[in-house]
């Protein structure tokens, strides 16, 4: 079994750990541990963000959780001899959980809201217990389902000049409609800002534009994409020094779009990975973000039900909009599982945390962009087709 070289205890908070990992991108966060091209090494990380949700019946936990404190990572590592310009190589040798459960939310509108915050404003909570690779909810009885295990977020540090770019076009996107709620971007916020084991005024500095880790960007980071698993192979842009590998928000199962936003089944866990270097890599192939090759390792489901979303809302047309479109689909699908005794929130629960498949079907047929939502119809013990 590869070494861990990252330890956490879940029962406390990333700044109580031996050594503290961060919530912020940053190139000057320090990497206190080196690996070489070649090593495979165990990391363990911490649910993303740092405990605050329990292991009960009650949402208050997801009304009231501060996401200026997500998300936890690990790391960073420093990867020996990698320089910008390379393209760093990470396998995903295995993966797993540190306590055998974990929990979908859907987030308040009133704390950032979620894909269908219009029609679910309030928060939700389901826990999840895990058997091996299979997962069981005391509050969605009827369903059972393989997960497809994978890291929410993992990336490269930003250099200065890229951390820039993304603060600049991020404050000019929120400049066009800053009182939206929930808004339109997360600028820096040093409130919680977590930096490694940075001290004194440079920890101060950074803290100030220091990148919020919420969304995906050129690096890799919170890209939530199911089906990098155990098998998957990622080539990352390297564009700072010895790369600094970050790792965290793991996710024992996730559909496609993770759409109640607290919406993968989270956890706390372990991930063994493997890292290379192709040197000169992003000029060579012209990556300016990740590329990944997905493995093979995905639960084995071949029945599915699937619903269609089309570009229209509230009556009104949207141009081959796909994202209304998958709303669309959403809502259909939510709506159709009512008729088995599922509550609507629960409805909306399964779609984030089960292996559900989101696919688009045609984005150049105007004025309507059209997507499909499948969800496997193994993971219910009644049959679900309409008869």
């Amino acid at each position: 079994m590869p070494r861990t070289l990252f330890h956490v205890d879940p029962a406390k908070s990333m700044t109580e750990q031996e050594l503290p990992g961060h919530n912020r991108w940053h190139p000057d966060i320090p990497a206190e541990i080196a690996v070489a091209p070649g090593d495979d090494f165990r990391v363990e990380c911490l649910e993303w963000t740092d405990g605050q949700i329990r292991n009960n019946d009650s949402a208050t936990d997801i009304e009231q959780v501060d996401l200026s404190r997500a998300h936890m990572l690990s790391g960073p590592f420093a990867i020996k001899g990698a320089m910008p310009g390379d393209l760093l190589v990470v396998d995903i040798l295995d993966i797993g959980s540190l306590e055998g459960w974990g929990y979908t939310g859907i987030f308040s509108k009133n704390n950032g809201g979620s894909f269908l915050a219009d029609y679910f404003p309030e928060a939700r909570k389901a826990i999840w217990d895990f058997h091996g690779i299979y997962a069981t909810s005391r509050h969605l009885p009827g369903v059972r389902f393989a997960g497809i295990s994978h890291p929410g977020l993992m990336g490269c540090a930003p250099s200065h000049d890229l951390l820039h770019t993304w603060n600049q076009r991020e404050r000019e996107l929120i400049a066009t409609n800053p009182h939206r709620i929930p808004p339109l971007g997360l600028p820096p916020l040093p409130d919680n800002a977590l930096l490694g084991t940075l001290q004194g005024r440079e920890r101060e500095r950074a803290a100030e534009e220091a990148a919020r880790t919420i969304p995906p960007r050129e690096h890799g980071g919170n890209v939530d994409i199911k089906n990098l698993s155990r098998g998957t192979r990622i080539f990352f842009p390297v564009y700072v020094k010895d790369a600094l590998l970050s790792v965290g928000d793991l996710h024992f199962s996730q559909g496609d779009g993770e759409m109640t936003f607290c919406g993968a089944i989270e956890m706390s866990g372990w991930i063994e990975l493997g890292v290379d270097i192709i040197r000169g890599g992003m000029s060579r192939y012209g990556v300016s973000s990740p590329i990944f090759q997905p493995g093979p390792v995905e639960p084995r489901y071949s029945r599915y039900l699937s619903f269609e979303g089309i570009s229209v809302e509230n009556g009104q047309n949207y141009y081959l909009d796909a994202t209304v479109a998958y709303r669309q689909a959403a809502l259909q699908a939510i709506h159709y599982l009512t008729n088995f005794g599922f509550s609507r929130e629960q409805a909306y629960l399964l779609l984030s945390a089960a292996p559900v498949e989101g696919r688009i079907g045609g984005v150049v047929d105007i004025p309507n962009a059209c997507v499909s939502l499948g969800i496997p119809m193994e993971i219910f013990d009644r049959d679900i087709l309409p008869r």
